[in-house]
């Protein structure tokens, strides 16, 4: 995935996901599908992640890049996605989304310093 400048503009979402037990390979299948849509609302992902799923831990997690919130709002829309409900209500348990920034660089060194 090329890199992107960090524009005030976008809009980024953060999306932590949990299978329902014994899901969760359906659940990764489902967020094959919906994230094949993102370029058709002039969004993408700009990272996907994998946890382990134990415990309380989310099984995957999603930064997302949108061009403004209204893009969001068609995603979500989208009716190829409401097409797939079934799919998503088998198999992902629980779903947390929220808005998220980029910081300004702050030194060469590791986040925080």
């Amino acid at each position: 995935m090329a890199a992107r400048d960090d524009s005030q503009n976008d809009h980024l979402l953060c999306c932590l996901l949990w299978a329902r037990e014994g899901r969760l390979q359906d659940l990764h299948d489902y967020e094959d599908a919906v994230l094949a849509f993102l370029p058709d609302h002039g969004a993408e992902v700009s990272l996907r992640v994998f946890g382990d799923g134990t415990e309380t831990d989310p099984v995957e997690v999603q930064l997302l890049r949108f061009p403004d919130p209204r893009a969001v709002e068609v995603f979500v829309a989208d009716p190829r996605r409401g097409a797939l409900s079934g799919e998503r209500e088998r198999a992902v348990a629980r779903t947390v989304t929220f808005p998220v920034t980029v910081p300004a660089a702050r030194g060469a060194g590791v986040a925080g310093s």
